[in-house]
C-alpha cells in the first residue's frame, strides 16, 4: 500500500466533498488548491483531538506529493502560514475552547514530529513548539489534567528531538515542571503522577525502565 493509501483511513470522518479534496491532494496535488487543503486539515486537528493525533502524516504525504510532482511547496507554505496564525493567537484560543487549544498543541507536534527538511526537524517550529509546552507548564495549566495530559504525552512524542534542537530551553521548561509537581497546591493525583514520570523519563534519557513502566501504567489503570 502506497503512502496516500495508508492516509485514507483518517479522513472517514470529514463530509465526502472534502474526503474527496483530501484523496485527490494525496494523489494529484497539482489538481486541488493546496491552500484550501492546509487550512481544511488545521480546521479540523483543532477541532478533533483524535484527527490531530495523526494528521502529520497526512501533512507529510501530501508534501512528498507535491514535491515529486512538481518540485514545489505550496501545501507546506500554506500549512506554516496557518499555523503560525494559529500560534499568535494561542491565548485567545485557549481561552475560548481549551479542546481546541489542546488539539492545537498536540497537532503542532505532531508536524514537528513529521515534517523534515534534510532529514531534521524544521527550525521555523522549534521555538513554536517550546512556546507552547511552556505555556501548559504554567500554574494555571497545571491546575487541569487535560493539559498536563498534554505536556506529557507531547513531551514523550517530540521531547527527544526538541532538547537535541535547544537544551536550555528544555533544562528551563522542566524547572517549570518541577516547581509546579513541588509547590503547586492545585494538582490532582493523576497529574501529579504524570508529571512524575515525564521527570523520570527525561533523567532516564527518554527512555521508560520496565520498573517504571510498571509502576506508572498500572498506576494509571487503576
Amino acid at each position: 500500500m502506497g503512502e496516500a493509501g495508508r492516509e485514507e483511513y483518517k479522513i472517514q470522518s470529514f463530509d465526502a466533498e472534502t474526503q474527496q479534496l483530501l484523496k485527490t491532494a494525496l494523489k494529484d496535488p497539482g489538481a486541488v488548491d493546496l491552500e484550501k487543503v492546509a487550512n481544511v486539515i488545521v480546521d479540523h486537528s483543532l477541532q478533533d483531538c483524535v484527527f490531530s493525533k495523526e494528521a502529520g502524516r497526512m501533512c507529510y504525504a501530501i508534501i512528498q506529493a507535491e514535491s515529486k510532482q512538481a518540485g514545489q511547496s505550496v501545501f507546506r507554505r500554506g500549512l506554516l502560514n496557518r499555523l503560525q496564525q494559529e500560534y499568535q493567537a494561542r491565548e485567545q484560543l485557549r481561552a475560548r475552547s481549551l479542546q481546541g487549544w489542546v488539539c492545537y498543541v498536540t497537532f503542532i507536534c505532531n508536524i514537528f514530529d513529521y515534517l523534515r527538511v534534510s532529514n531534521m526537524p524544521m527550525m521555523a517550529l522549534v521555538n513554536p513548539v517550546y512556546d507552547c509546552l511552556f505555556r501548559l507548564a504554567q500554574p494555571d495549566s497545571l491546575s487541569n489534567e487535560e493539559e498536563v495530559d498534554c505536556l506529557v504525552l507531547q513531551l514523550h512524542r517530540v521531547g527527544e528531538q526538541l532538547e537535541k534542537m535547544n537544551g536550555q530551553r528544555m533544562d528551563d521548561l522542566f524547572f517549570l515542571i518541577r516547581d509546579g509537581f513541588l509547590l503547586q497546591t492545585s494538582l490532582s493525583s493523576l497529574s501529579h503522577l504524570l508529571l512524575l514520570e515525564i521527570v523520570e523519563f527525561r533523567a532516564a534519557g527518554w527512555k521508560t525502565t520496565p520498573a517504571a513502566h510498571k509502576y506508572y501504567y498500572s498506576e494509571v489503570t487503576d
